[in-house]
């Protein structure tokens, strides 16, 4: 009995358990369901509202493009009315105006038959008259008018001839008096100095000592000062000077920048002469590019590539019959300004041009063209303006000028050559003279550089050691002196200094 209690009693709470469980469930399912009956309904009442909404508002919106096609309806009938009462006046208009066109052809008409009658009948009195002057002059129409005609000629031919002269003689007397008035009134206005260069120049010494320093033991600083900048220092009596000598005025210049900084410095030794000379010249290549941008500034004239400022500031170191060449441009540019502004040519192209009429004399490399044609060439190259081209080609008349200020950069170059002092023809001829003593020794294989100096007296040639030994020296030396013998003019005799050293360099690190 107690086993079927302790089996039975289990089982009936498993039973009870289960049975709460399907009841509980039973509920469940049954709360569920009328909660989804009730978002049923919900739902489709909602749906139903919705649907009375959107039908409202269709039937609105019907309702208003009812309202608006009506409105454009009733604008359109009232604008096709306008129309066709517009036409219908326009309609109006062009029947009465072609009443009154047919009432004006038929008066054309009437008039046409009535002129048609009168050119009839005044043809016939003219045929009569022309008929009656001829029987009465002897003559026919056609000799008449020939007569006519011949006077008439004869007459405008004279009276044309006599204003021709007339217009000729005066258009010759103003452009006279023009001109000089265009030319006084621009030699009035500029006020360049005139200057003329030289081929020698002082450099001032603190004392008659510093001479000794300057010619070192033995000579060997001022022999290496003349070496590296290919001029002739000449050490005299005059207290506390020294005269540096040399055509070439880049050189000479570089010769007296460097010793004025070696006197100052105190440290004057080949080694230190030698590193100042280097340092100067640099220097001197930037001072060219300055003195180029500087003329340019100075003109106002813009765009000029480096090669072109280049070159004007070598123009700055060279001299033309003793005249400066840059101080020269400048001139000539001022003047062909002045005379393009007065007879009303581009003022501009004038200046640009006659600035560089002599841009050739700066070239850095030798040519067998003459400087107006090399320097064209280089205008042609930089992109100048055909113009200014042809006025740098044309300013010695090599080439025809082309333009209005090619010829003004012509009058413009003849004024500032002719004023007095300017120029001076035998320093022009030195100058050439020693440059072609240089060139000639240049020639020759494993020349490195020639120095003219003491006035072309003494030519100094600096050898390559590498391509030259010391045994070939002395036979260069005679070639060098037979040529100079053959292609040069010269007055008295010439020596000839050859230079050959072995440098060698090295380090201690």
């Amino acid at each position: 009995m107690q086993l079927i209690l302790y089996i039975g009693l289990p089982i009936a709470g498993i039973v009870l358990g289960w049975t709460i469980r399907w009841l509980y469930a039973r509920f469940q399912l049954s709360a569920s369901e009328q909660r989804a009956e009730r978002v049923k309904q919900d739902a489709i009442r909602e749906a139903e509202a919705q649907k009375k909404e959107i039908l409202l508002e269709a039937k609105e919106q019907l309702i208003r493009e009812r309202n608006q096609q009506e409105r454009e309806n009733r604008e359109r009938r009232g604008e096709l009315q306008r129309m066709e009462r517009r036409l219908v006046q326009k309609e109006e208009t062009l029947d009465k105006r072609g009443i009154t066109l047919d009432e004006q052809e038929q008066a054309f008409s009437k008039r046409e038959k009535e002129i048609s009658e009168r050119e009839t009948v005044l043809a016939s009195e003219e045929e009569r008259y022309r008929q009656e002057l001829e029987r009465i002059s002897g003559l026919s129409a056609q000799e008449a008018k020939n007569l006519i005609i011949q006077n008439l000629e004869n007459e405008a031919r004279h009276d044309a001839q006599a204003l021709l002269n007339k217009i000729e003689q005066e258009a010759q007397l103003t452009s006279e008096k023009k001109a000089r008035e265009i030319l006084v009134t621009t030699i009035q206005r500029i006020a360049t100095e005139t200057t003329s260069d030289i081929t020698v120049t002082t450099v001032s010494l603190p004392s008659d000592e510093m001479k000794g320093r300057i010619i070192g033991r033995e000579g060997r600083n001022i022999r290496t000062l003349e070496t590296l900048t290919g001029v002739d220092i000449i050490i005299d009596d005059t207290p506390e000077a020294v005269v540096i000598s040399c055509f070439d005025p880049v050189r000479k210049e570089i010769a007296k920048v460097a010793l004025e900084r070696l006197i100052s410095d105190g440290r004057i030794h080949p080694a230190r002469i030698e590193e100042v000379v280097q340092k100067v010249t640099r220097e001197i290549q930037q001072k060219i590019y300055e003195e180029g941008e500087r003329v340019l500034f100075d003109l106002g004239i813009h765009n000029m590539s480096q090669d072109g400022v280049r070159a004007l500031g070598r123009l700055y170191f060279r001299t033309s019959y003793g005249q400066n060449v840059l101080n020269h441009s400048k001139e000539v540019a001022i003047i062909a300004g002045m005379i393009a502004a007065e007879i009303g040519a581009n003022r501009d192209l004038a200046k640009r041009a006659a600035l560089l009429h002599d841009i050739g004399k700066g070239t850095e490399t030798d040519s067998e063209q003459n400087h107006a044609e090399v320097g064209a060439e280089m205008a042609r190259k930089m992109g100048e303006d055909p113009r200014i081209v042809n006025a740098i080609g044309s300013h010695h008349n090599d080439v025809e000028p082309e333009s209005l200020e090619a010829v003004i950069v012509q009058i413009a170059d003849a004024i500032s050559a002719a004023r007095p002092g300017a120029r001076r023809e035998t320093m022009d001829n030195y100058v050439k003279r020693l440059e072609n003593l240089e060139a000639v020794a240049e020639n020759f294989n494993g020349v490195e550089k020639a120095y003219a100096i003491q006035a072309g007296r003494e030519l100094r040639v600096l050898v390559n050691n590498e391509k030259i030994p010391d045994s070939d020296v002395k036979d260069l030396a005679r070639r060098i002196a037979k040529q100079i013998e053959t292609d040069l003019k010269y007055p008295g005799r010439i020596k000839i200094t050859m230079i050959r050293e072995t440098r060698i360099v090295e380090y201690a690190r």
